[in-house]
């Protein structure tokens, strides 16, 4: 296809699939479920975090960390305490166990109390077009109260080259307000022109076969090389484009 009507089929297939119907199979559905905007920040980052694997499962397990909480995510990582966090004891999802979750609630903690919250915490410098560094930075961030070294492999580094697909994904939630009641648009302070495409093995898949994307690898350089295209075809909204390469590739099997 010529750029003109690839960018046609990829904003129809938008359209297809960035609306209500999407949410019932996708853990966007977590934070969409609460009114307020920490709530909605905690309960994303968290779904987001264990967002690998059977979807099914990830919504289950997400649903199961904010039932944990009391269903007040924000009123329970700044109000909880040791004991409180022994209710996770027997939580597991893949890799992602009990040590991890009672950890970044304490981190979490610290992110309100001393960084403005996940909205400042992930926000990139003035003049930059990207969120590289400042996933970057949020990791040290996240990471600077005592942890163990196996929790660190939850929070991707897009400096190490990774895709950081987990926390694109979670920052298409916050930022991209697309007034079809899926991305929650909440954080005015963020520009959705820099999002990134959340780069899974569906999305990747997807666009390789479309001619977007020639780099074999699912990493930061791959993710760069496929915004570059993604910005030419919207440069104010690039990331919409992430809702046509996952439907083409999980629903139409493309």
């Amino acid at each position: 296809m010529k750029k003109e009507e690839l960018r046609a089929f990829l904003d129809e297939k938008v359209i297809e699939y960035n609306n209500t119907d999407f949410i019932n199979s996708d853990p966007v559905q977590i934070p969409i479920s609460f009114s307020q905007k920490e709530d909605q920040e905690i309960a994303g980052f968290l779904a987001a975090t264990i967002a690998w694997g059977n979807r099914k499962m990830i919504i289950k397990n997400a649903q199961r960390i904010v039932d944990l909480m009391g269903n007040s995510p924000y009123d329970f990582v700044m109000n909880h305490d040791e004991g409180d966090l022994e209710r996770f004891e027997s939580f597991v999802h893949r890799t992602f166990n009990a040590v991890d979750i009672t950890f970044f609630i304490k981190s979490l903690k610290n992110i309100y109390s001393n960084h403005q919250g996940l909205e400042s915490a992930l926000k990139p410098q003035e003049g930059i077009d990207n969120y590289q560094l400042a996933i970057h930075e949020f990791k040290k961030t996240f990471f600077e109260i005592p942890h163990e070294k196996r929790t660190l492999k939850h929070v991707s580094d897009p400096l190490k080259n990774s895709a950081s697909k987990r926390i694109n994904m979670f920052l298409r939630w916050m930022v991209r307000d697309d007034k079809s009641g899926v991305d929650l648009g909440i954080w005015k302070s963020h520009s959705p022109a820099n999002l990134h495409c959340p780069l899974d093995v569906h999305s990747g898949n997807v666009a390789r076969k479309l001619g977007i994307l020639k780099r074999k690898q699912n990493d930061w350089k791959a993710l760069t090389e496929l915004d570059t295209t993604l910005r030419k075809f919207d440069s104010k909204d690039p990331v919409k484009y992430d809702f046509a390469l996952f439907g083409l590739g999980v629903f139409e099997k493309f």
